[in-house]
């Protein structure tokens, strides 16, 4: 296998759950530094890199509505907000590790993030730079798998990588059931039509739209993202039928 990265440029989608221990509630050092050893290799590479980054580590805009009675725009704000609380903790781990990161953020905080921009964000990538980009879309009712997508789309990206806890993309769960099949590849209308667990619906419609290919692996299994990057079959791909 060559060690030459085959992608040039990909968004990067971490699940908020991803910053902390199972079932466990906001950020914890361990999981972040171990999510930041994934990334160095890539780094390494000269692979530009863009991360999307959840918040249900904190709170899920729809349950949380329910539970506090709030509108359901309030809530997905609020969770808006815990996605740029684990970009910050994310930026400030990568910087310790000595890789230059910024944040640009839908919602306009100016203290913590630029705000987002094309071109600036480009900029950033021919600088070496990783750019985390937070706050989703800065619209309620829009997931940040479909934050992900769209920023694949208009940043010229070569693929989504879609980081999971698992080996890709089952035909059952894997946790519940030890026969569970994974899937090497997938079509955007089987991941349609059978709901399948990859992304929310609307995400991956914006991949078909733009034959965006996306590729769920296992971030917490380690080498795997170097491995998925140099273009070693490794979990699931998502992509147009052949």
């Amino acid at each position: 296998m060559s060690n030459k990265a085959i992608y040039k440029r990909v968004i990067l989608k971490i699940s908020g759950e991803g910053l902390c221990p199972p079932g466990g509630f906001g950020v914890h050092r361990e999981p972040i530094d171990r999510i930041v050893a994934e990334l160095a290799p890539v780094l390494d590479l000269n692979v530009q890199l863009g991360i999307v980054v959840g918040g249900g580590n904190f709170l899920r805009g729809a349950q949380f509505a329910d539970e506090l009675g709030v509108p359901a725009a309030t809530a997905d704000y609020m969770g808006m907000l815990g996605t740029v609380l684990n970009a910050l903790a994310l930026r400030e781990r990568l910087e310790a590790s000595g890789r230059p990161t910024r944040i640009q953020s839908a919602l306009a905080i100016a203290r913590v993030g630029e705000p987002f921009d094309r071109q600036r964000c480009l900029r950033h990538f021919d600088k070496g730079r990783v750019v985390i980009l937070a706050a989703g879309t800065g619209n309620p009712h829009v997931t940040t798998d479909s934050c992900a997508a769209m920023r694949a789309v208009e940043l010229q990206a070569e693929a989504v990588l879609k980081a999971t806890k698992v080996d890709g993309v089952y035909d059952d769960d894997p946790a519940r059931n030890s026969n569970a099949r994974l899937y090497t590849t997938v079509t955007y209308d089987e991941v349609i039509d059978r709901r399948l667990r990859v992304m929310d619906i609307g995400a991956t419609d914006i991949c078909q739209q733009h034959q965006m290919p996306i590729i769920v692996f296992n971030l917490f299994k380690a080498d795997t993202l170097r491995r998925v990057i140099l273009g070693e079959p490794l979990g699931t791909r998502v992509v147009n039928a052949t």
